[in-house]
């Protein structure tokens, strides 16, 4: 008869403890020596501290089927963001497209110094995964939230002041009409070098100046009762929100934005792209643990 052997519950908890200290050594080993070697040179970066914010939402809102604006809530960033202090320029994105992980531009400008534009969400992520490959840490695009926290003084917050208790669509039509004939008197369509606008609060530069930047927060459209209650929510991710001037929805193969693609207001007059750079799981340590790694 055949014997069956099951392991005793003191050996199987020692082969997994093995298995997990096999598993630490290896996550040790897999030091700063252990990255994809890389010559290109870290972007410069600013780390906006954690903050309570007043926040107006991002999104479509509608009460009793009337247009609103999105409600201002308070919310919590528990952690640094760091992002960059500049936005990508076509001479970083250029190093990308000679690398062959980035497409070539449409209308490539003849210098160097000036911000990417022309750049779809899908060129943005394709820049985001080569330049975390090249330089062995995680890039990304930021989400709405952060990048209005980095905004700082220099987010716009372009509300109608709408709630939708009214009735008369002449006054939405008026509100729609003033916001659009403000923001058209300040356009500047001509993208200007890096650093043209200066910085805000937190050292970030060139932030709602004239390049619109791409974030990975997708659309969302929400329905609310008389009384303010959501009846209802959807997310689309073909949509992704852009901020600069102004919040705008964008498509995310668009790269030009005149030529369509956003579904509400004035269209943004260039798409370009800010990253935000994740931690790895050493600076995530304590202090008194990362001393103990290998340099």
């Amino acid at each position: 008869m055949a014997t069956t052997l099951r392991p005793s519950l003191p050996s199987l908890a020692t082969a997994l403890g093995l298995v997990f200290m096999v598993g630490a050594a290896a996550l040790l080993l897999a030091g700063p020596g252990h990255r994809v070697a890389s010559t290109l040179s870290l972007p410069q970066t600013a780390v906006i501290p954690p903050a309570t914010l007043l926040h107006r939402l991002d999104g479509e809102y509608s009460r009793a089927n009337r247009p609103v604006d999105p409600p201002r809530v308070t919310v919590r960033i528990e952690r640094p963001i760091e992002i960059m202090r500049y936005q990508v320029t076509v001479a970083d994105y250029v190093r990308c497209v000679a690398a062959g992980a980035c497409k070539h531009l449409d209308n490539p400008p003849g210098r160097g110094d000036l911000p990417v534009t022309g750049v779809s969400y899908s060129d943005a992520t394709d820049y985001a995964g080569w330049l975390s490959r090249a330089t062995g840490t995680r890039w990304r695009l930021p989400k709405d939230l952060e990048w209005v926290h980095a905004a700082g003084s220099r987010f716009v917050d372009d509300a109608r002041g709408l709630d939708g208790s009214e009735t008369n669509p002449a006054l939405r039509w008026l509100a729609d009409y003033e916001r659009e004939a403000n923001r058209k008197a300040s356009s500047d369509p001509a993208p200007r070098p890096v650093g043209s606008f200066g910085a805000n609060e937190h050292g970030v530069h060139d932030i709602a100046g004239n390049v619109w930047e791409w974030t990975q927060t997708c659309l969302r459209r929400v329905s609310l009762d008389a009384a303010g209650r959501t009846l209802g929510e959807t997310s689309n991710c073909g949509v992704y929100i852009v901020e600069g001037q102004h919040r705008a929805p964008m498509t995310f193969f668009m790269r030009n934005p005149k030529a369509g693609g956003c579904s509400v207001a004035t269209p943004p007059d260039n798409l370009g792209v800010r990253l935000v750079r994740d931690p790895d799981w050493r600076e995530r340590l304590p202090a008194s643990l990362r001393r103990l790694l290998p340099a």
